[in-house]
């Protein structure tokens, strides 16, 4: 139904040529556009019911009672229900070191909130489909993973700004459960909340897919960022870590990048810098790591997101 819309926008009220570039372009924006809106409206609604069992404290209280691997497996697990964009980098971050939360559990967390998060679940699968989610959602989990215990078991303490540790946050009143009814009045101001943070990523995005779908030769991305050139996996990585974008940006985009060629290997090395290595995230972080524990935390993600790339492209 979507798709016959979209064709009769485009080409019956528009008059655009079937197969022209700027057809092509307009009826992957118009499809896309509602598609993805669609399923972001319905999914966050849910997600955000969910999310709603799992408040910052408890996440917290949750996290202080485990240690190393199982830790870190649910710090991973609960950063993609748990609320987390650049703003709340720094006080989520003083607040899992004051709880008692290790190190390294605690970077399991900020890997995997920003990386693999309800938007991008959703985009994924309206996309791609539920394999190529599951495979995003386990890789993703698995850098998470990987890369807090790395940096749990290098002792890394002494590289995170002293002022932290000096912080005592306290453990903050106890609040009464909610009702089902505020749990979904709360969703339904969280997913209204969220559409309002994200529209504008998921338009431009949606433009520049559209224009990579219609304009750009196929044989162009093929050659520079296909499987037969052994750096594009690096390059794609270099490429996102500048962006300043979300999941609801990023995900448009890739979609065109998918059907002009590029290897899911390279593309989902791409996601994962953008939305776990993006410079202002970085910017941010250094308020509570130093310069250190900064570099090392890049130097782990970047090793650890190339080689899940090259793995993909290897099986995929």
């Amino acid at each position: 139904m979507l798709k016959d819309f979209a064709s009769y926008v485009t080409y019956d009220f528009a008059g655009l040529a079937q197969g022209s570039r700027l057809g092509d372009a307009l009826n992957f924006f118009i499809y896309d556009t509602i598609k993805i809106f669609l399923l972001l409206t319905v999914i966050i609604f849910v997600i955000s019911v969910i999310r709603s069992y799992f408040p910052p404290e408890k996440t917290r209280k949750l996290l202080a009672r485990k240690r190393k691997f199982a830790g870190n497996i649910l710090a991973a697990l609960l950063g993609i229900v748990t609320p987390f964009c650049s703003c709340s980098a720094v006080p989520l971050f003083i607040g899992f070191v004051e709880a008692g939360v290790p190190l390294g559990v605690t970077f399991s967390f900020l890997i995997s909130s920003p990386m693999v998060n309800e938007v991008a679940i959703v985009l994924l699968w309206g996309l791609f489909g539920w394999k190529v989610t599951a495979i995003y959602i386990g890789t993703g989990l698995l850098v998470a993973i990987l890369g807090g215990m790395t940096i749990g078991g290098l002792k890394l303490e002494k590289w995170v700004e002293e002022y932290v540790f000096q912080i005592r946050l306290g453990e903050g009143q106890t609040l009464s459960e909610p009702t089902f009814r505020e749990r979904l009045a709360g969703a339904k101001w969280s997913t209204a909340d969220i559409l309002k943070k994200v529209w504008l990523y998921v338009i431009v995005a949606i433009g520049i897919g559209g224009f990579i779908h219609g304009y750009v030769p196929q044989d162009f991305l093929v050659r520079y960022a296909g499987p037969q050139n052994p750096f594009a996996v690096p390059i794609a990585v270099a490429l996102g870590v500048p962006l300043y974008s979300n999941a609801a940006g990023v995900i448009p985009i890739v979609y065109a990048l998918m059907e002009k060629g590029m290897s899911m290997g390279t593309v989902l090395a791409f996601m994962m810098a953008v939305t776990a290595l993006s410079l202002p995230e970085m910017i941010i972080l250094r308020k509570v790591l130093k310069i250190q524990l900064l570099a090392v935390f890049v130097g782990i993600m970047t090793v650890t997101i190339i080689a899940v790339g090259y793995l993909f492209n290897a099986i995929l």
